[in-house]
């Protein structure tokens, strides 16, 4: 029998997240078939709200065959599908839930096609940010329970649903009501940093310097991810220095990197070394010009997760942590940096402190304002 809380999932996403109207037309796409039971959902969720929907779900083994296989300018090919899904005019809200069977699936795939694969799929990214920023597409990124991702988080199915539905307040009576409590609470945190220009970051892990100056930083409330709860901007890319090392493995497309260490000088990253596949870190902060350049710097305030589960989705969220992405950045944070990357790396902040302006507002995974 089918979780009812699925059906609460959906509600949320639809009416709360993406808030479709009627007569709006929806891109939903399922990473595989697993997704189905959530798209279904989705997609009578937004019937019910005089919308439109278009289902897409990805076969398992696709891109593996297509990595395998494809040469040349095969690996240049953007699916006109995918360029539609982020045109003016079709789509007004995306929807993308995870539903991986084997999330390692691309760990032994060749990293100079990956790295070409990925150029080639940028323009669409960045449709995607652009019309984001400027108000007219909504979009929202979610997971359905699989066995593969309950491999990753260590839980058994039944441990990872639970996982999955506590941290999108689902077991709340009003879910919708729980993640604008949320949003006030961060907004506190939002209005403290607007104006301010400098962030200093210290502790055993990290001692960095970044401008703010003229960006600001976004309130993540459950609407672009489900579940949700961060603030997050886009430092000015010619200001970072100084170095961290994260304390969480980093997970880019199913490999894991272990013991990353980024040393930043002018905002670029200038050394990157790592415990485990060091070589791969590497190769992807190449994939382009903007990829060795801050896009975001994040807080999680999410202090219901409270375990590492290799889902960036969740784990950038933890409270008591901050994340950083290299690569592309978010415009509407006022980030310029282009790039087909977007590498989110977590380190905890348990010990350390946050200043901005001199004055600081976080310290020991809390904040103080």
């Amino acid at each position: 029998m089918q979780d009812p809380r699925l059906n609460k999932m959906a509600q949320v996403i639809v009416n709360y997240s993406i808030e479709v109207q009627p007569g709006q037309s929806v891109y939903v796409w399922g990473s595989t078939h697993a997704a189905a039971p959530l798209m279904l959902e989705v997609y009578r969720e937004v019937l019910k709200a005089g919308g439109n929907a278009f289902l897409r779900a990805d076969l398992a083994g696709a891109q593996e065959i297509f990595l395998e296989t494809a040469q040349g300018r095969q690996l240049d090919w953007v699916s006109p599908v995918d360029r539609v899904s982020v045109a003016e005019g079709d789509f007004d809200c995306y929807v993308r839930i995870g539903a991986d069977v084997n999330t390692r699936r691309l760990s032994s795939a060749d990293p100079d096609k990956f790295q070409r694969m990925q150029t080639a799929a940028g323009p669409v990214l960045r449709k995607r940010l652009d019309r984001s920023a400027a108000g007219n597409y909504r979009w929202c990124v979610t997971r359905y329970p699989t066995d593969a991702h309950a491999m990753d988080a260590e839980m058994s199915l039944d441990e990872y649903s639970e996982f999955l539905f506590a941290a999108c307040l689902l077991n709340d009576p009003d879910p919708v009501a729980s993640w604008r409590a949320m949003g006030r609470r961060q907004q506190g945190y939002v209005d403290f940093l607007r104006g301010k220009k400098a962030i200093s970051l210290k502790g055993p892990n990290i001692d960095m310097t970044m401008s703010i100056a003229g960006r600001v930083f976004m309130n993540s409330q459950g609407l672009r991810n489900f579940p949700d709860g961060e603030i997050f901007t886009g430092p000015v890319e010619n200001s970072v220095n100084g170095w961290v090392n994260y304390t969480y493995p980093g997970i880019y497309n199913g490999r894991e990197v272990e013991g990353i260490r980024l040393e930043f000088a002018q905002g670029r990253v200038v050394k990157a070394t790592a415990a485990k596949n060091e070589v791969f870190l590497n190769k992807v902060l190449d994939t382009d010009e903007g990829a060795r350049t801050l896009g975001e710097f994040a807080i999680g305030t999410n202090y219901g997760i409270t375990k590492f589960s290799r889902d960036i989705l969740f784990d950038e969220k933890i409270g008591g942590t901050i994340h950083m992405a290299c690569g592309n950045g978010y415009p509407d944070t006022g980030a310029v940096n282009k790039s087909a990357v977007h590498w989110d790396m977590i380190a905890g902040m348990q010990e350390g402190e946050i200043c901005a302006d001199g004055v600081a507002f976080y310290r020991d995974g809390k904040f103080l304002i």
